[in-house]
């Protein structure tokens, strides 16, 4: 398994929000996290991605422990993350939003930065160079030099994904990544998906809402409810499954 977690939880004050989640990501797989608000999915990413420790349990990747690690050390061995509210930064144009995810690899320290030689500006037009791949990759490179805030929803969204690709991740964490897009944005995105999963080989665990990506895309679907894993299977199985129907629709007085 590229990504694993054992029997994780974690509390907030009086309120459990996730109890023993318990998840394995093969390579190359496509995975959904669904569930009603509340149900703990954008904590159990948190928790992935080291904003949140767990109260308890494990979180393996590539076979090594890295329950407790800081953000940015998990990002750095290769998880990258969306989130359910766009965070881009004003003030910077599409490409330097992306190039925000590359400077951290710069080869030059601070002495180096502040300087104009052709070592530097060789290392910045390369990282210009790579940062316009990953706007190639979500077809955004046409509006680098506008500033994020122009754009549609839809591509702001995409600009996102391109950010996190920036941190050559091996496993993508989306964070409802279809929220708020038309339909014809979310068959873009359904493709865009497709495409990181198959081309760029990316491991991929999505939390949604939009029922039409989560079924197109994922081979294995997480329900929770309440902080707790209802059900585990593939799409047909988990359309059909009582419990689920029980948790979005209620049950008949």
């Amino acid at each position: 398994m590229i990504l694993e977690t054992i029997d994780l939880n974690k509390r907030f004050g009086g309120v459990t929000a996730v109890v023993d989640f318990s998840l394995k990501l093969p390579p190359g797989a496509i995975f959904g996290i669904i569930g009603p608000n509340g149900a703990g999915k954008t904590t159990i990413f948190n928790l992935i991605s080291g904003i949140y420790r767990p109260d308890s349990g494990k979180i393996i990747f590539q076979g090594s422990d890295i329950t407790g690690l800081e953000q940015h050390q998990i990002a750095r061995k290769g998880i990258g993350r969306t989130f359910q509210n766009i965070r881009l930064f004003r003030g910077l144009t599409v490409l330097e939003n992306v190039l925000v995810a590359l400077d951290p690899g710069a080869p030059y320290g601070l002495g180096e930065s502040l300087l104009s030689t052709p070592r530097k500006f060789k290392i910045e037009k390369s990282l210009r160079e790579r940062a316009r791949h990953y706007l190639n990759i979500v077809g955004l490179d046409k509006f680098r030099d506008l500033a994020p805030e122009s754009l549609p929803y839809g591509l702001r969204r995409k600009l996102e994904i391109a950010r996190a690709l920036a941190t050559e991740p091996q496993v993508l964490l989306l964070d409802e990544p279809a929220a708020g897009l038309n339909p014809s944005e979310v068959r873009e995105l359904i493709s865009l998906i497709s495409d990181l999963n198959g081309n760029q080989a990316l491991s991929i665990l999505l939390i949604e809402h939009r029922m039409e990506v989560v079924m197109q895309l994922c081979q294995c679907i997480y329900v929770q409810n309440f902080g707790r894993t209802l059900a585990i299977g593939p799409p047909a199985e988990i359309q059909r499954h009582p419990e689920v129907i029980k948790a979005y629709l209620g049950e008949e007085e």
